[in-house]
């Protein structure tokens, strides 16, 4: 009898394990697990599944994606996923970000990063490994194919010295996910037919091409149309030999199949003439500032050095349109999604050149330098325009508060009120989110927090 037991209860343990095994699709590593994981709250939704590129190697990006807590998992060259931020929890991966109309996409999304670059293929390890990893969460959380897209797709951008609007284009991160190509060998069969959000008007195109890689037909496997030279031939055809053409190219239009479609890395290879290097960041007449550090055009980390051989700081430019042609521009962000922060009147340009078209949009913040605060929508264009030395501009956020005992920051703004872009308007000073004392702000703060 206890044989038998014995014996039935090892049938059943090789069951479990074999269960187990079979259910465990995706193996991770756990190496390089956040320390971020304890204040990151758990998120309420999961409706997208954002992709994402580290451009840069996994040597490096690892280390940067555990530290910050930007992703939920990252993929090695080897094909090694490694977790990073729980699945279950917010994780910072999409920076400004907005899709059908919702606003910080971190809140209802998984990022993967996958350690390697927007237009250059992955690694047959990478491809099967991201295959399986999207196949289990789309499982997990019952997300579409057309509903796992990439970083590209979902970031934006507020309005600059190029773009007078929000704008799509903030960055290229990823774009290659949008490839039909790359797509089907990551088993996905749709992708989004359109950019809701533009189609909306809530933005604008920044980068076209960017938008045709997403949505059009970038790639092509299409022969170019044959040129048909005017000349006459040297010998008159006669009736038999046009007669026999007609015959042999009949022939070959019956046997004539449709091209194979393109793999992923044809689709890729495809890419690269209209992707500058990226050692190439020289500005040049058909290539900004902003076409080469993004977002990070303005940041103190990204060094300008003029064709004189003289050196600035992002943070130290006003007018980016007057960059001479020739200037080299060194992009030394180390946070892929830099954090927003607010721009000055007078040291910055005027509230045109800071804020554009969006001057007057509810979601302008012009602070004062005694502290008092406006929208953009309770100000006119002639006091736009006279607004005091110093004032600070935020843009595309909302106003939470005050602060109570009733009301603290995490119930005004959520899960973003320690964030390096949250602002407290404190003693007439902005401070980040990052660096304010919870236990010291004062009753009645106010509190902007990107929307």
């Amino acid at each position: 009898m206890n044989q038998g037991r014995a014996y039935l209860q090892g049938v059943l343990a090789a069951f479990c394990l074999f269960v187990q095994a079979a259910s465990a699709i995706v193996s991770f590593q756990n190496n390089f697990r956040s320390p971020r994981n304890k204040e990151r709250p758990l998120r309420k939704s999961t409706s997208l599944i954002i992709l994402h590129t580290t451009e840069a190697s996994s040597s490096s990006a690892l280390q940067k994606l555990s530290a910050l807590g930007e992703c939920h998992y990252c993929i090695a060259e080897d094909g090694k996923v490694y977790r990073i931020i729980d699945r279950t929890r917010v994780a910072f991966h999409a920076g400004r970000s907005m899709w059908n109309g919702r606003s910080n996409v971190d809140d209802f999304s998984v990022g993967i990063e996958v350690c390697g670059y927007h237009n250059k293929s992955l690694t047959p390890a990478q491809y099967r490994s991201l295959a399986e990893l999207i196949g289990e969460l789309q499982y997990i959380y019952k997300i579409p194919d057309y509903s796992v897209i990439s970083h590209s797709h979902v970031a934006y951008g507020t309005p600059n010295r190029w773009f007078k609007r929000s704008h799509r284009g903030r960055k290229r991160c990823g774009m290659q996910f949008a490839l039909p190509a790359v797509r089907r060998a990551l088993n996905l069969a749709t992708r989004p037919g359109s950019d809701p959000d533009v189609k909306a008007k809530r933005l604008v195109v920044g980068d076209a091409y960017l938008s045709r890689v997403l949505y059009g037909t970038v790639v092509s496997r299409q022969k170019p149309t044959p040129v048909i030279s005017a000349a006459k031939p040297s010998t008159p055809p006669t009736p038999e030999s046009v007669k026999a053409a007609a015959k042999k190219a009949d022939g070959k239009a019956g046997k004539k199949r449709a091209a194979p479609p393109p793999t992923p890395e044809e689709a890729i290879r495809q890419l690269a003439p209209d992707v500058p290097d990226p050692d190439e960041n020289v500005v040049g007449k058909r290539r900004s500032a902003w076409d080469i550090a993004r977002g990070a055009y303005n940041a103190e980390s990204t060094v300008y050095t003029f064709p004189d051989g003289s050196k600035r700081r992002g943070n130290q430019i006003i007018d980016f349109k007057a960059i001479p042609v020739g200037t080299r521009v060194a992009v030394h962000a180390m946070d892929e999604n830099l954090p927003d922060t607010y721009q000055t009147i007078g040291v910055n340009g005027d509230a045109r050149d800071i804020a554009g078209d969006e001057a007057l949009s509810f979601k302008t913040i012009y602070v004062y330098p005694d502290g008092h605060y406006f929208r953009g929508s309770q100000l006119n264009a002639a006091s736009v325009l006279k607004l005091p030395y110093n004032t600070k501009v935020l843009l595309g956020y909302s106003v939470g508060g005050p602060v109570t005992a009733k009301c603290p920051p995490s119930v005004i703004c959520g899960v973003r009120w320690r964030a390096k872009d949250t602002f407290y308007l404190i003693n007439a000073r902005l401070v980040p989110g990052d660096k304010v004392d919870d236990a010291k702000i004062p009753p009645g703060t106010m509190v902007f927090f990107k929307s």
